[in-house]
Protein backbone atom coordinates (compact mmCIF):
# COMPACT_ATOMS: atom_id res chain seq x y z
CA UNK A 1 0.00 0.00 0.00
CA UNK A 2 2.83 2.12 0.64
CA UNK A 3 4.72 1.72 -2.75
CA UNK A 4 0.89 2.78 -4.39
CA UNK A 5 0.71 5.30 -2.42
CA UNK A 6 3.77 6.72 -3.49
CA UNK A 7 2.95 5.59 -7.12
CA UNK A 8 -0.31 7.67 -7.12
CA UNK A 9 1.48 10.56 -5.72
CA UNK A 10 3.87 10.81 -8.39
CA UNK A 11 0.77 10.38 -11.17
CA UNK A 12 -0.71 13.25 -9.10
CA UNK A 13 2.32 15.11 -9.75
CA UNK A 14 2.93 14.18 -13.63
CA UNK A 15 -0.80 15.66 -13.96
CA UNK A 16 0.18 18.88 -11.58
CA UNK A 17 3.38 19.31 -14.12
CA UNK A 18 1.31 18.72 -17.38
CA UNK A 19 -1.76 21.29 -16.05
CA UNK A 20 0.98 23.87 -15.19
CA UNK A 21 2.83 23.69 -18.63
CA UNK A 22 -0.08 23.51 -20.62
CA UNK A 23 -1.64 27.04 -18.51
CA UNK A 24 2.08 28.38 -18.77
CA UNK A 25 1.64 28.22 -22.59
CA UNK A 26 -1.85 29.57 -23.07
CA UNK A 27 -3.27 31.15 -19.84
CA UNK A 28 -5.88 32.95 -21.02
CA UNK A 29 -7.12 29.85 -23.31
CA UNK A 30 -6.72 27.37 -20.39
CA UNK A 31 -8.13 24.28 -20.41
CA UNK A 32 -7.01 21.43 -17.80
CA UNK A 33 -5.66 18.66 -19.38
CA UNK A 34 -7.33 15.17 -20.19
CA UNK A 35 -7.45 12.49 -17.36
CA UNK A 36 -9.38 9.96 -18.99
CA UNK A 37 -8.75 6.02 -18.06
CA UNK A 38 -6.22 5.65 -20.51
CA UNK A 39 -4.16 8.58 -19.40
CA UNK A 40 -4.27 7.02 -15.83
CA UNK A 41 -3.49 4.26 -16.81
CA UNK A 42 -0.88 4.76 -18.79
CA UNK A 43 0.70 7.46 -16.32
CA UNK A 44 0.08 4.50 -13.34
CA UNK A 45 2.03 2.32 -15.55
CA UNK A 46 5.04 3.90 -16.69
CA UNK A 47 5.39 6.13 -13.32
CA UNK A 48 5.24 2.19 -11.25
CA UNK A 49 7.52 0.92 -13.38
CA UNK A 50 10.17 3.78 -13.13
CA UNK A 51 9.83 3.91 -9.65
CA UNK A 52 10.71 0.25 -8.78
CA UNK A 53 13.30 -0.55 -10.99
CA UNK A 54 15.26 3.04 -9.96
CA UNK A 55 14.33 1.79 -6.04
CA UNK A 56 15.52 -1.70 -6.59
CA UNK A 57 18.41 -0.72 -8.54
CA UNK A 58 19.76 2.27 -6.14
CA UNK A 59 18.69 1.46 -2.94
CA UNK A 60 17.55 -2.59 -2.61
CA UNK A 61 13.95 -1.85 -2.38
CA UNK A 62 11.39 0.65 -2.03
CA UNK A 63 10.10 2.47 0.61
CA UNK A 64 7.25 -0.44 1.13
CA UNK A 65 10.06 -2.72 1.26
CA UNK A 66 12.00 -0.81 3.42
CA UNK A 67 9.16 -0.34 5.68
CA UNK A 68 8.46 -4.52 5.76
CA UNK A 69 12.20 -4.90 6.03
CA UNK A 70 12.76 -6.53 2.83
CA UNK A 71 15.59 -6.01 0.10
CA UNK A 72 16.13 -7.29 -3.40
CA UNK A 73 18.91 -8.81 -4.00
CA UNK A 74 20.27 -11.21 -7.01
CA UNK A 75 21.87 -14.99 -6.96
CA UNK A 76 24.56 -13.64 -5.81
CA UNK A 77 23.45 -11.64 -3.08
CA UNK A 78 24.16 -8.27 -4.34
CA UNK A 79 21.45 -5.50 -5.60
CA UNK A 80 20.20 -6.13 -8.79
CA UNK A 81 21.65 -3.52 -11.58
CA UNK A 82 18.91 -1.39 -13.57
CA UNK A 83 18.50 -3.32 -16.34
CA UNK A 84 17.31 -6.41 -14.09
CA UNK A 85 15.60 -4.30 -11.89
CA UNK A 86 13.76 -2.75 -14.94
CA UNK A 87 12.62 -5.66 -16.21
CA UNK A 88 11.04 -7.04 -12.68
CA UNK A 89 9.44 -3.64 -12.60
CA UNK A 90 7.73 -4.59 -15.87
CA UNK A 91 7.27 -8.20 -14.96
CA UNK A 92 5.66 -6.93 -11.61
CA UNK A 93 3.22 -4.58 -13.19
CA UNK A 94 2.31 -6.30 -16.00
CA UNK A 95 1.73 -9.69 -14.62
CA UNK A 96 1.19 -8.99 -11.02
CA UNK A 97 -0.69 -12.20 -10.18
CA UNK A 98 3.15 -14.16 -10.48
CA UNK A 99 3.92 -12.20 -7.26
CA UNK A 100 1.38 -14.87 -5.60
CA UNK A 101 3.57 -17.70 -6.34
CA UNK A 102 5.62 -17.13 -3.05
CA UNK A 103 2.59 -18.79 -1.32
CA UNK A 104 3.11 -22.13 -2.60
CA UNK A 105 6.92 -21.83 -3.68
CA UNK A 106 8.67 -23.64 -1.17
CA UNK A 107 11.75 -20.82 -1.41
CA UNK A 108 9.37 -18.42 -1.07
CA UNK A 109 10.19 -16.76 -4.69
CA UNK A 110 7.55 -15.51 -6.75
CA UNK A 111 7.67 -16.22 -10.75
CA UNK A 112 9.59 -12.64 -11.28
CA UNK A 113 12.08 -13.85 -8.66
CA UNK A 114 12.74 -17.29 -10.45
CA UNK A 115 12.43 -15.54 -14.44
CA UNK A 116 15.44 -13.44 -13.32
CA UNK A 117 17.14 -15.00 -10.48
CA UNK A 118 16.59 -12.26 -7.83
CA UNK A 119 15.04 -13.19 -4.64
CA UNK A 120 13.06 -11.21 -1.30
CA UNK A 121 15.24 -11.17 2.06
CA UNK A 122 14.27 -10.23 4.92
CA UNK A 123 17.05 -7.11 6.13
CA UNK A 124 15.70 -5.25 8.99
CA UNK A 125 19.42 -3.43 9.41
Amino acid sequence: MIDAAVVLGLVVGAYAVQATAVFLVDPRGFVPPDTSLGWFLDAWILLAIGYLALSWAVLGGTRGDKVMGLRVLTAAGTPPGLLRSTARAIFCVLFPLGLLWVAVSRRQRSVQDLALRTHVVHDWG
